[in-house]
């Protein structure tokens, strides 16, 4: 059975890829993301930015405390299972499932504590990735240097966290909604507040550790979904891209490592489809189901006598 690559039915990201030329094709018709449009000038802002966390992470080693350690802890669960992984990735991207509004927005908060960007810029770069993987207008693809897909996009790259309209192109769904274009504005808020109650909780090895330590590992993982998953690891569906299975990037992220069957099956909220392939955010989201949280839940279907996912219902 083929496999598509493509499974939301946006307007903006049809038709599917098929082939490079389909790929060219469909990157003539909508703005360009990749590195032929975005690479030139260091984004100033970034740079800085980028510098003084990875400075923090580093001094955080020197200011241990166990109440730091769980603040960050759980900060991560939050901002990178819950927000990234559950919210950003499998619920507003692909709409794998459905969720109360209050608790589609809280996880979305959750996501940025991350510091990637509100929901319209990472839902519109995101299927924007899955409509041009690995081709002409991919914003990240290792195609264009392993050091492009981890971090070189981000650095040098054009800054569009501002460009509500343009990336509404892409998000359609999200620009309507009032909460997600306050919050993509405004994506800085929740980790200022959360910043300053860690000060005030447990001083500044809290702010170091909850945020800077926290924040600097958290952005190295999901760049690694975008860098090494399409370079290293296994490959069980012949996608249209270099997407790969990739255990110990899956580990780091909650499941987001087992990239080549999230390309197969991009809706599917479960990513590890084996039994040996442990995807935590899958039960995150079940847990939300058990809970009477989530429905309509998109999973990849098994024939009991083919380990191979056969589709999606």
């Amino acid at each position: 059975m083929p496999v598509e690559i493509i499974e939301e039915a946006l307007p903006v990201l049809n038709p599917p890829l098929t082939s490079t030329k389909g790929a060219a094709q469909a990157a003539k018709k909508i703005p360009a993301l990749g590195r032929a449009a975005q690479s030139g000038s260091w984004s100033t802002v970034t740079v800085i930015a980028m510098v003084v966390f990875h400075i923090g992470a580093v001094a955080a080693l020197f200011m241990f405390s166990w109440k730091a350690l769980i603040c960050a802890a759980v900060l991560w669960v939050y901002a990178s299972n819950i927000g990234i992984g559950m919210c950003y990735h499998r619920l507003l991207t692909h709409r794998g499932y459905k969720t109360p509004k209050w608790v589609e927005y809280f996880m979305a908060i959750g996501a940025t504590l991350s510091l990637e960007g509100g929901p319209i810029f990472w839902v519109a770069t995101h299927r924007v990735h899955h409509q041009l993987s690995d081709h002409e207008g991919d914003p990240h693809t290792p195609t264009e240097g392993a050091w492009w897909a981890h971090i070189g996009w981000i650095l040098s790259g054009v800054s569009m966290h501002s460009e509500t309209a343009l990336l509404a192109r892409y998000a359609p769904d999200l620009a309507r909604d009032r909460f997600y274009l306050w919050l993509s504005k405004y994506h800085w808020v929740p980790m200022v507040v959360v910043g300053l109650a860690l000060l005030a909780f447990g001083g500044w090895p809290c702010v170091m550790w909850g945020i800077f330590l926290r924040v600097t590992l958290g952005l190295h993982a999901t760049w690694l979904v975008n860098s090494a998953t399409h370079m290293w690891g296994s490959r069980r569906f012949q996608t249209k891209d270099h997407s790969r299975n990739n255990w110990w990037v899956a580990l780091l992220t909650g499941g987001e490592g087992w990239h080549n069957n999230h390309h197969a099956h991009p809706v599917s909220v479960r990513h590890g489809l084996a039994w040996y392939e442990f995807d935590q955010n899958y039960l995150g989201i079940l847990l939300l189901k058990k809970l009477g949280l989530a429905w309509d839940v998109k999973l990849a279907q098994f024939d009991k006598h083919d380990p191979k996912p056969a589709g999606v219902a």
